[in-house]
């Protein structure tokens, strides 16, 4: 048999894509080191003390950062990990960015230039928000209210960045390769919710609130400033059209079209249940 690498590291291994990617890794026989600020190993991207630890011995690492590679902060701190993996003889590195935001394009160009070797994936915004994140309440309560009007998001499945994302940690075809991905249609917050309502048979509606409001929801929610700060800037200066685009990422990385929508309401049709 033949014994396979475990030079593998997920920075952000708790969260939507890192979980994901953690799993398919296993079930290829790999046992990847996940880091994360709740995970055994810790890692944190406000304690950089916590880098240098995890990076010991790692060959390949998928990197996500907290709380969106969109915060100005952002790549100033990637700057400094790239640096530091680089010394610590990192030889491939997989990073999640986003679409078009200044701080995600500086981020990846630091990654393109370090002379390890990369692969970067663009994504859009996550179905799986509303099933494991933020949204999910909304779809429980019946009513999604965002500080956003009719923008169209080309919302994309993580299951399929998952697997563009180990492709490239576990092989060379992808290296020097960025993918931007999305899902196959574009659909605004109101097309999103009239979508639920179809597949669930439930009426969920869509109101545009104000920003303010939106913070004051969240806060009282109990959700922590930086992300709350993240989520006022991306749609306050980032959900504003220039992503209302159809991309080929997902056909170009895997040679298959990316899930839809509704196959993805109807997969995880579960964590819909009204809240009891």
């Amino acid at each position: 048999m033949v014994k396979l690498s475990n030079e593998h590291l997920i920075i952000g291994a708790t969260g939507k894509t890192g979980v994901r990617v953690e799993q398919k890794l296993r079930e290829m026989g790999y046992s990847p080191r996940c880091a994360s600020r709740s995970s055994h190993v810790y890692f944190n991207w406000d304690e950089p003390v916590t880098w240098a630890k995890v990076l010991t011995g790692i060959k390949q690492v998928y990197i996500t950062y907290y709380p969106d590679l969109a915060v100005p902060k952002a790549p100033e701190d990637i700057s400094q990990f790239i640096a530091l993996a680089k010394i610590k003889g990192v030889q491939r590195v997989v990073l999640l960015s986003g679409r078009g935001e200044p701080a995600a394009k500086l981020s990846e160009n630091i990654v393109k230039q370090s002379g390890i070797s990369w692969t970067i994936v663009r994504a859009a915004w996550f179905n799986q928000n509303f099933s494991e994140g933020l949204f999910r309440q909304y779809i429980q309560q019946s009513k999604i209210a965002l500080p956003v009007g009719e923008t169209k998001e080309p919302f994309v499945d993580i299951d399929d960045i998952a697997e563009i994302v180990v492709a490239a940690l576990t092989t060379d075809k992808h290296n020097g390769k960025l993918y931007e991905v999305t899902g196959p249609e574009l659909l605004s917050f109101a097309q999103i919710a009239e979508r639920f309502s179809q597949r669930m048979n439930r009426v969920i509606t869509f109101e545009q609130v104000s920003l303010s409001a939106y913070q004051n929801n969240l806060a009282r929610s109990g959700v922590e400033k930086n992300t709350i700060d993240a989520l006022s800037y991306l749609f306050t200066e980032v959900l504003d059209g220039r992503n209302e685009s159809i991309k080929n990422g997902i056909t170009e990385a895997l040679g298959r079209q990316p899930k839809n929508f509704s196959q993805f309401i109807i997969d995880n049709a579960a964590y819909f249940l009204k809240e009891g």
